[in-house]
């Protein structure tokens, strides 16, 4: 009896699907965990949140991307600090999606450098959207702008993080060891 082609890689699309969901659900579950606590530093604090954000987003695709980084954020921020869940949901999943579309679909030949950059910029998207973000929810460009440096340290620290847990701790490796 011959199996056909569709039946032997039928059961690998469902194998890896199922990793892929439950890569999905457990990144948004560390983005819950990380944004409910912070390290405290003079003024502020610092969360860790987009370090999973970022490490996520290098690894997954898009959707997946923003499900983590914007319905993960949105998630916490209702558990922990409802006043910004609405600027995280959108921020969050902006920074991730585009994070993911630039690691996944930029410089094909040259991944650690497309993921540098889509960290960069969702760096950038991150401070941006949380400084906008802080004038709406709070009413006070004063309060946004003191904000604003942890801001900037939040989003290099997750960057330059995910870049050395994707790339120089080998998860990257790991990951599509078992999803390819």
């Amino acid at each position: 009896m011959q199996t056909t082609q569709a039946t032997q890689t039928q059961p690998k699309t469902a194998q890896i699907a199922t990793i892929r969901i439950t890569m999905t659900g457990l990144f948004m579950a560390l983005n819950i965990a990380f944004s409910s606590f912070g390290i405290p530093v003079p003024g502020g604090h610092l969360y860790l949140c987009d370090v999973v954000i970022c490490l996520a987003a290098m690894l997954l695709n898009p959707f997946e991307a923003f499900v983590v980084g914007g319905i993960g954020s949105f998630l916490g921020d209702l558990l922990f600090y409802p006043a910004p869940m609405f600027v995280s949901l959108v921020t969050h999943g902006l920074q991730a999606a585009v994070i993911s579309l630039i690691a996944h679909k930029t410089l094909k030949n040259r991944p650690q450098l497309a993921a540098g950059i889509g960290v960069f910029i969702g760096a950038i998207i991150m401070v941006v959207g949380y400084t906008l973000g802080k004038i709406y929810v709070y009413s006070t460009f004063e309060y946004a702008m003191v904000k604003l440096p942890y801001e900037i340290a939040q989003g290099a620290l997750g960057a330059i993080l995910s870049m050395i847990l994707c790339w120089k701790m080998g998860i990257h490796k790991l990951f599509h060891r078992f999803v390819d």
